[in-house]
C-alpha cells in the first residue's frame, strides 16, 4: 500500500495525499456527528455531480473521480488533481498554444456542465440577488465615509442603485458554481486542466459560470463566452452575440457582481478602532481597487 505523504484541511475536509495517484478526505477531527452526517451527504451529491460529467467522456479536460465512500468510516478516496491553481501568474507563464487549449477546455467544460441536465426556461432575473445587498447598502449609507471619500462614496452609491435595478431574462442549468483558480488545476508539464470541489454545483442561472471569477482573474471571459457560444446545443436554448448591447450590459454586471462580492467581505472587516490598523489600511486599499476594477468594466466590455 501506497502511505501518505501530505495533510491538507480545509473549512470541512482534511485529506491526506497517497503518493501521486490518489487523495483520502475525512471531516475535521472536530466535528460532531450531526456535521459529519451532513458532510457525507455533500459527498453523496457530489460523486453523483462527478460521475455524470465524467460520463461525457470530454478528453478536452480531466475531472478526477471519487472511487469510493465508505460511509462507516466517513472517508472518500479519489483520485488527485495534478498540477497547480490556474492563477494569472501562471496562465501569463504559458504559450499561445497552451493558453488557447485552456480557453478550449474552460468552454468545453461549461457546456457539458450546463446541458448534463435539462436547461430550464427563461426567466426574469434580479442580479442583485446574488450580493449581501442589504450590507453593501448599509455600509456605503453609514459607515463608508469613516474611511473614503465623498466622491468614492457617491460611486458605490450611484453602483449599488444601478445593480438594484438590473434584470435580465436568462435560464437555469447545471453549473459547478465555484469557478475560481483554487478549484481549477492546471498541470503545464502534462498541459492538463483539471476541474475539482463540486460541492456548489446545482441549478444556476446560465451566464454565472461563463463570466466566473476564474475568467475574470484570467482575463478571458470574452474568449471562453466565444468557444461556449460554437461549442453549446443550440437546439436546447440560444445566447446572444457578443456585439448583442442587452448582452453586453449582463457582461458587464456579472463581472461587477464578482468584485462587489469582495468589496462587501472587505467591508464587514473594517473597524472604527481596530487593533491592528494596518489590516483595515489593508483592506481599504483592496476596497479602492474593487472600485477601480468596476468603473473599468464599462470601457473593457465595450471592446
Amino acid at each position: 500500500m501506497i502511505g501518505p505523504n501530505k495533510y491538507n484541511h480545509g473549512r470541512e475536509t482534511y485529506a491526506v495525499y497517497y503518493g501521486d495517484g490518489f487523495v483520502l478526505k475525512r471531516p475535521l477531527p472536530g466535528f460532531g456527528d450531526d456535521k459529519k452526517r451532513a458532510w457525507l451527504e455533500k459527498q453523496h451529491k457530489t460523486k453523483d455531480v462527478i460521475d455524470s460529467i465524467r460520463k461525457v467522456g470530454n478528453p478536452t479536460y480531466n475531472v478526477p473521480a471519487m472511487i469510493f465512500i465508505n460511509d462507516d468510516e466517513y472517508q472518500v478516496l479519489e483520485e488527485r488533481a495534478l498540477g497547480a491553481p490556474l492563477t494569472k501568474e501562471l496562465y501569463g507563464s504559458l504559450s499561445r498554444r497552451q493558453k488557447f487549449e485552456i480557453i478550449n477546455s474552460i468552454g468545453s467544460f461549461l457546456v457539458d456542465m450546463n446541458e448534463s441536465r435539462p436547461v430550464k426556461d427563461i426567466e426574469k432575473y434580479k442580479i442583485f440577488n446574488e450580493i449581501k445587498f442589504g450590507k453593501l447598502d448599509n455600509f456605503i449609507e453609514n459607515k463608508m465615509s469613516n474611511w473614503f471619500t465623498k466622491n468614492e462614496v457617491l460611486q458605490m452609491s450611484r453602483i449599488r442603485d444601478e445593480v438594484g435595478v438590473f434584470e435580465y431574462d436568462t435560464r437555469q442549468a447545471w453549473s459547478h458554481g465555484d469557478l475560481n483558480p483554487g478549484n481549477v488545476l492546471y498541470d503545464k508539464e502534462r498541459n492538463k486542466i483539471y476541474f475539482i470541489d463540486f460541492a456548489e454545483a446545482n441549478y444556476k442561472f446560465i451566464y454565472r459560470d461563463i463570466f466566473a471569477p476564474l475568467q475574470i482573474e484570467l482575463g478571458i471571459y470574452k474568449q471562453v463566452y466565444s468557444i461556449y457560444s460554437k461549442l453549446h446545443n443550440k437546439d436546447l436554448y440560444t445566447i446572444l452575440s457578443l456585439k448583442n448591447d442587452t448582452l453586453k450590459n449582463i457582461m458587464k454586471y456579472r463581472i461587477m457582481v464578482v468584485f462587489l462580492r469582495r468589496f462587501i467581505k472587505a467591508a464587514d472587516d473594517l473597524r472604527i478602532n481596530p487593533v491592528n490598523k494596518n489590516n483595515n489600511l489593508e483592506k481599504i486599499d483592496f476596497m479602492r481597487k474593487q472600485i477601480q476594477n468596476i468603473l473599468d468594466l464599462e470601457s473593457q466590455v465595450a471592446k
